[in-house]
This record gives C-alpha cells, structure tokens and sequence, in this order.
C-alpha cells in the first residue's frame, strides 16, 4: 500500500521539477520574463501548499484513500490543460490544476507511516519513501530534455499525465484503510468544522513557529534550485545545452535518492536531531553563497550535488514535527508542516524571479543575486528554529491543550 501511495508522490516529484527543463523552451514560445517563469513554477507550489489544511483534514475525517483518490484526477486534467494551452494564463491555471491534483500526494504516506508504523521506525520509513519518490525527477532530467528536445514541452505533460493515469489506478487497486495500532478503540473521527477548528490550537503552541520557519526555506531551497534555476543558470552562465543541463539535473536527482534514506539511518534521535538539522541548513547556506560569490561551472555542479545528498535532512525535520505533537492530531500537523514547506517553495520561486528580474533591470548578475537571496533565507531559517520556543519532551503534550 506504501509503496502504491508512494507512486503518486513520485509523480509529485517531477511535475515540481519539471520547470527546470521547460524553463528554456517556454520563454522562447511564451516569451517569458524572468519574474514570470518564477510565477510559473510557483504556481503548483502555491496551489499545493495552500490546500495542505483541508487535505490534513480530508484525511483525518475521511481516511487516505478517500482523499488521495478525489484529488489526484486533478493532476490529469492539469497536465492535459498544460500540454495543449496555447496562452500563459491557461498554463498556469493547469499548473494550479496539478498542484491541487498532487497536493495529498506525500501526506498520505507520512501519515500512513506515522499510523502504521512504531515512532522509531518513522524516520527511516520516511527517508525511504522520499528516495523511492526521487524516482519522480529522474524522469524530468535527461529523460524529459530528450523528449522536449526530440519533440516539444507539450510532450513531456501528455507523458506525466498518461503515468498518473496508472498510479491512480494502482492506487485505487491496492489502497485499503487498515486499523490504526496504538490509537484508543473509543477515539470518535472528528467532524470537517472540529478539525478545522483544531488548527488553532496548533498556532498557539509555541514552538510551532519555529518549525515553520524552517519548513519554509529547506525544502524550497533544493526544489528552486533543481525545479527552476539548474537549467537557465547552466544554459545562460555556463553555456551549457538543454541536454547537457537535463544530464546534470540527472545527476542531481540520483544523488538526491540517496540523501533521505541515509538521514533516516543516521537520524541521532530527539536528543540531539534538532541541532543537526540546524547544522545541515547552514552547510546548505554555504553553499549557495559559494555558488552566488565564487561562479565557476565546477563549483556550480559540485555545490548542487552536494545539496542534492544534503538535501535528505529534511527527513529528520518530519521526524521532528511528528515528535511535536500527539498521534491524533498528526495528520494536521503534518498537513501543516508540509503546506509551510511548499508554501516557502511557491514564495521562493515566485521571489527569486523577481528579485532576477529586479538585478537584471540594475545591471547586476541575476543568479549572483537569485543565489544569495536564497542563501540569505536558509541562514534565517535556521536563526528561527534554532533560537525561538522548542517543543517539550516527545509524546509529552497534553491532548487538552490541542481539543
């Protein structure tokens, strides 16, 4: 069951990625600005990140299944709409469309592993499922700059949306809702305006903010340097082909595989996991700066390979939020972890496009500044979490506090 619900994400994966590749052709066909091919890819983030709120309690009052199975047709018909628009407002509404389609897709398995699995084992579950579901932006590296190359954009949506077709077919095959170990036989489901309700209590925990925090800039570093800028910074600094960038995107993405289950190995536990998430996000900052300050094509693919693998500490961060809060309330504080997430990814792109723009209007270097924006955002980040409210002791919340 896992493993088909991970199958969805996977296709998550690379419609989030596939802007990095498309990025070229589209501003040629479309004429793009740069501040608009930031809206473009940011509009499936906005779209996904938005509906994390009802999608956490989509689950919670109405099971996995149910509520991955309603939304994924969305992704379908987004991908039809993106692959046969021929205005860019059309293209981004299909965006949207996918966005909303893929926007339970990784829930579904945090939660199913944070139900079904023993609390020590959710770090290396999820670290797995985050690698298997890397298979995604394989697809959009070399494989999608052959396609685009040999035929155009519009073929690589038609192909993405043919593989969601089979996942949620395989989906709807092998999903079932099994019973919930160590949930209380007399816990009663929650109604939609109770679960909605329930999300308020989140927000007056203090050390949710700091979780946020970071949630919104780590994730969104990775994604709007493989899911946007690899490509145009290859092609436009370093002269590089679209096929010559999908083989670096490749590269990448392969190494990312490895990142979430190695964290998920080598996650420290609650003692000591917050500091090494603090510890990875500077490393990542680092990097950024180096490639905004110190541009050279080696240290470009070097430092995006190096955060390709660093990238899997965000494992440890969902690991982190699960140890946060009590096991009934955990679809919503995933969902809400995962909606800051996604929703930084969407502000990132969107931001860094027009901050691009912005530097190109002054005559400065636009992926000098796209970088150290980035960069800039990662050490803030990591400020927050480090020093704002930290959660109390793991399991040791008092469900009064979130009913």
């Amino acid at each position: 069951m896992l493993a088909a619900l991970c199958s969805a994400f996977a296709l998550s994966q690379s419609f989030r990625t596939m802007a990095a590749i498309l990025a070229p052709p589209l501003q040629t066909e479309f004429g793009l600005s740069a501040q608009q091919l930031g809206l473009f890819a940011g509009a499936f983030h906005f779209a996904f990140g938005a509906l994390q709120f009802f999608m956490g309690m989509g689950i919670d009052v109405y099971g996995l299944r149910r509520t991955v199975l309603f939304a994924f047709p969305c992704a379908i018909a987004g991908a039809l709409l993106s692959a046969f628009s021929y205005d860019f407002g059309v293209l981004l509404a299909g965006q949207v469309l996918i966005g909303i389609g893929c926007a339970p897709a990784f829930l579904v398995c945090t939660v199913f592993i944070a139900r079904h699995f023993p609390a020590e084992r959710f770090a290396p579950v999820s670290g797995l499922v985050l690698g298997l579901g890397s298979v995604g932006m394989l697809l959009t590296g070399t494989p999608l700059a052959w396609l685009v190359q040999a035929s155009s954009w519009r073929a690589g949506f038609i192909a993405l949306a043919l593989c969601s077709v089979a996942a949620w077919l395989l989906m709807a095959w092998k999903v079932r809702e099994p019973g919930r170990p160590g949930m209380a036989a007399a816990h009663q489901p929650l109604s939609m305006w109770q679960a909605l309700l329930s999300y308020g209590a989140l927000f007056r925990l203090p050390h949710t903010l700091g979780i946020l925090l970071l949630a919104s800039v780590t994730y969104a570093s990775f994604i709007s340097l493989r899911g946007l800028w690899l490509g145009p910074l290859l092609v436009e600094r370093h002269g590089f082909s679209l096929v010559q960038s999908g083989n670096i995107a490749l590269l990448v993405s392969v190494v990312g595989m490895f990142g979430p289950p190695l964290a998920g190995r080598l996650d420290p536990g609650p003692a000591t996991r917050r500091r090494r998430i603090t510890a990875c996000t500077v490393a990542v900052a680092v990097g950024f700066f180096l490639m905004a300050f110190a541009p050279s094509a080696t240290m470009d693919v070097a430092v995006m390979l190096i955060t390709g693998l660093l990238s899997g500490y965000i494992v440890l961060q969902y690991a982190d939020t699960r140890g946060a809060y009590p096991p009934e309330m955990t679809g919503r504080a995933m969902a809400l972890f995962t909606m800051a997430m996604f929703l930084g990814v969407a502000f990132m792109q969107w931001f860094t496009g027009a901050v691009a723009s912005l530097a190109s209007a002054q005559g400065v270097d636009p992926f000098m500044a796209v970088l150290a924006t980035i960069g800039i955002l990662l050490a803030l980040g990591a400020a927050g979490f480090a020093w704002l409210p930290k959660p109390p002791v793991q399991n040791a919340i008092g469900k009064g506090l979130l009913q």
